[in-house]
């Protein structure tokens, strides 16, 4: 239970700060006694718990965008920005469904690989420190066109590689098209609804199907997930604030200080890959 608890605990901490929670759950189960993958199934259960903050944290822009959408569907007149939104987030959600139903096992069981961690967590943080350096920074939500929502799915189906980050992904993308560092995180939250309460559902109905969640039971898993909203729910709201007055530079520095450690302790033979 205790390693459980510390998982829910990083599950949080890390799911929405740009530096790959899925590469840090790794990363634990390596370093605890039994030094055992906790598993893609574990990890999308626990993001569940994040993505219910996100649903609690912004349950007003969500309520008015699905209503709006709803709206939309039957009467012209009430299409506006929250039903174009709504639309968007649908778009953006496409490519990383089609592309993690098809290749569910080939990221399961492939891709957890700590040398791919390692070397994601290094390159993604360099495309996203280039993103949040060099790119402009004036385009806000109301400016975000279709071709972008497709261009931020694609960006988020890259999260399924464990170590990229789904936020990091998405707001390097909406960085370098253009769009303010809030604007790009805001739209990173909504975006990820769809794909992540998929996925974790999926996932826990296959875990209730069979009792048991890689190594760690139900019962754990549960309390792991908790423990992630609660966590999940206090980054929402510092890190909204945060990027507001200061740059993405820390957690790039962190993936590349992290990353490169891990790719020199495996290649030193301290960590098994």
């Amino acid at each position: 239970m205790f390693e459980a608890i510390i998982l829910g605990i990083i599950q949080g901490l890390t799911e929405f700060i740009p530096i790959s929670s899925s590469a840090h759950i790794r990363l634990a189960g390596e370093i605890f006694p039994n030094a055992i993958d906790p598993g893609a199934m574990f990890t999308a259960i626990t993001q569940i718990g994040t993505e219910l903050a996100v649903l609690i944290y912004f349950r007003k822009d969500i309520v008015r965008i699905i209503s709006a959408w709803l709206s939309s569907l039957t009467n012209r007149n009430a299409r506006n920005q929250d039903s174009r939104m709504g639309w968007l987030i649908i778009i953006g959600s496409l490519p990383i469904v089609v592309i993690g139903y098809l290749a569910q096992d080939f990221i399961t069981n492939e891709l957890r690989s700590l040398w791919i961690i390692a070397t994601m967590m290094v390159v993604f943080g360099l495309i996203l420190g280039a993103a949040d350096r060099f790119a402009p920074r004036t385009k806000e939500l109301s400016q975000l066109t279709v071709k972008h929502g497709i261009l931020y799915g694609l960006a988020q189906s890259l999260a399924l590689i464990p170590g990229v980050s789904r936020s990091g992904a998405t707001i390097a993308m909406g960085r370098a098209l253009g769009y303010s560092r809030e604007a790009a995180l805001r739209y990173s939250f909504l975006l990820a609804l769809p794909a992540v309460f998929g996925s974790g559902l999926y996932q826990l109905k296959s875990a209730l199907s069979e009792d048991q969640v890689a190594v760690y039971s139900l019962g754990e898993t549960f309390v792991a997930t908790a423990i992630a909203f609660v966590v999940g729910y206090l980054v929402i709201s510092w890190l909204l604030k945060f990027v507001t007055t200061k740059s993405f530079a820390p957690f790039i520095i962190y993936r590349v200080i992290l990353g490169t450690t891990v790719l020199g302790l495996l290649a030193a033979g301290v960590l098994s890959a």
